[in-house]
């Protein structure tokens, strides 16, 4: 009994511990914002540069942070003075909320839907105070601005404060001439939101079916040519809307790139870009669909081997002066991602090598877990890999087996098993090969999805273990080759074999050559 009254009494006092553990919410507030936002708020703040305002001195004390530290926030923040939790804790739930509102002020001067939102409330404040006029005034500001950006939504309100204004006034006059003009305007907005939404979710059903798999074996082929037949794609509304245009774009040049349409895809991806550049007023506001769709022509590019257009486009991406914190992370994540899929199709490796160098120092201002992908680790392997520094590939490629499972990318969780094989065969690690085999092959079995190409491989190294010369090994791996060769026919194995260039490994064998060299003359 007195042993369970004691441990009912820590399970209470470990419970006061969690819920008094120190929250983050402040810490990644304050390290997401730009040098102009960081700026702004110590100018609100603290205007005086008073040493003494414990905001600005808490504020500048995370700043300098790289890893959170409560305790040593509070010593700086009190020095030798008795801490009172409590009110370090105020302390920090007054700036977060302090921050948010700066923030909040910030933003009235650069968006369109913040100057928007301010007008509505001035609006508001006129209309309770029956100054008709004025609330006119008003409603024609937030018309020019929603009908500039197209902000359908804003301007379906407007509608409805054009009949209660008038309904206010007793106008008769006013809702007998223009009613049926305001009805007319309100079903056109409420279809082009409907288009939009429609369109949005077909979109985000489509990147979750690509993004699962993009093995394209003839199930998951049957998915996407489903979603295609969606009535929305047939008859698009009839509208010259920029945004409609642009998701209606994005939809048909990601369904060219899911059907392996690369010429389709390019044309599609490059219309897109036309379109966006067309209209830099959008861009100015929302730079971040433009980011994606030039990622998206890049790789357009490098699939038809436009090679001099990759590199043009690059540099467009690097030059995007980027709105938000998320732009500033995808400009870097999508930039260098692409540059090291050019490298690596081109088989530069050496200039590979010198790309990822240069990235993992300018790594550390960003969130590391934005580059723990699946997507990544392959690049830094191939890179890695095909430089021969097979440990550093190594250390990366059990990073990315170590990754928590989910349904992103299933051919990149498999190919990482087939690579582990790889890698293990060329460091000469053969004590290992013949269990890490059969554990690549109960994996593939369990998930359902075992190719070809990952049994005639298999097979090679299981063949390799055995005592053999020279001669009969050069046979093993010509084997292998004309095997790989033969697979090609069938376009699920030959992308496959095109995620890792295992042709181009297995040609190296035989040659007595650099991995790099086989790849490089496929260039021209």
């Amino acid at each position: 009994m007195e042993s369970a009254s004691i441990l009912s009494k820590f399970e209470k006092v470990k419970s006061r511990i969690v819920a008094k553990t120190p929250s983050q919410k402040l810490f990644g507030l304050i390290k997401s914002l730009t040098k102009m936002e960081r700026r702004y708020f110590k100018l609100a703040v603290n205007p005086t540069g008073d040493k003494r305002n414990k905001y600005a001195h808490l504020f500048d004390a995370i700043l300098v942070q790289d890893e959170f530290d409560d305790v040593l926030l509070q010593k700086g923040i009190y020095k030798d003075q008795p801490i009172e939790s409590r009110k370090f804790s105020e302390l920090k739930a007054y700036l977060f909320k302090h921050v948010l509102r700066a923030l909040q002020r910030y933003d009235e001067k650069t968006s369109v839907d913040y100057r928007i939102q301010n007008h509505l409330l001035n609006l508001k404040v006129l209309f309770k105070r029956s100054l008709f006029s004025e609330c006119q005034d008003e409603l024609q500001k937030i018309q020019k601005l929603a009908a500039q950006y197209e902000q359908f939504e804003a301007l379906l309100v407007c509608c409805r404060w054009e009949k209660e204004l008038a309904y206010a006034k007793t106008d008769i006059n006013y809702l007998d001439k223009h009613l049926e003009n305001i009805s007319r305007k309100e079903k056109e907005y409420l279809q082009s939101i409907k288009a939009l939404v429609d369109l949005r979710n077909l979109f985000f059903r489509f990147l979750i079916e690509l993004r699962k798999d993009v093995s394209r074996n003839e199930a998951q082929l049957q998915r996407l040519e489903k979603i295609t037949q969606s009535p929305i794609l047939e008859k698009l509304p009839e509208t010259d809307s920029y945004r409609i245009q642009v998701m209606y774009l994005r939809i048909k040049s990601v369904i060219r790139f899911a059907f392996n349409d690369f010429d389709g895809f390019y044309k599609q991806s490059s219309k897109l870009l036309e379109l966006m550049e067309s209209k830099p007023h959008f861009l100015k506001e929302d730079v971040s669909e433009y980011i994606s769709a030039l990622n998206n022509h890049i790789i357009s590019c490098g699939q038809l081997k436009k090679y001099a257009e990759v590199e043009e486009n690059l540099q467009k991406l690097r030059d995007i002066k980027p709105l938000t914190h998320d732009d500033e992370l995808k400009i870097y994540r999508q930039y260098y991602t692409n540059r090291f899929s050019f490298c690596i199709k081109t088989g530069d490796f050496k200039e590979g090598l010198d790309a990822l160098n240069e990235y993992q120092k300018s790594l550390e201002k960003y969130k590391q877990f934005a580059f723990t992908k699946s997507s990544f680790y392959f690049q830094y392997f191939y890179i890695l890999f095909a430089n021969g520094k097979f440990e550093d590939a190594l250390y990366y490629l059990n990073e990315w087996l170590n990754q928590p499972q989910n349904v992103e990318r299933k051919d990149l969780q498999a190919m990482a098993r087939v690579l582990n094989l790889l890698i293990h065969f060329e460091m000469g690690n053969e004590l290992l090969l013949d269990s890490l085999v059969r554990s690549t092959r109960r994996y593939l079995r369990k998930e359902k999805r075992i190719y070809q190409f990952e049994m005639r491989f298999m097979e090679f190294i299981h063949d390799l273990q055995k005592p053999l010369s020279k001669s009969e090994k050069r046979a093993v791996y010509q084997n292998l080759l004309s095997q790989f060769e033969a697979l090609k026919s069938d376009p699920t194995e030959r992308r496959m074999l095109r995620m890792f260039d295992f042709i181009a490994w297995t040609k190296s064998k035989i040659q007595g050559v650099d991995f790099e060299e086989v790849v490089g003359e496929k260039r021209a």
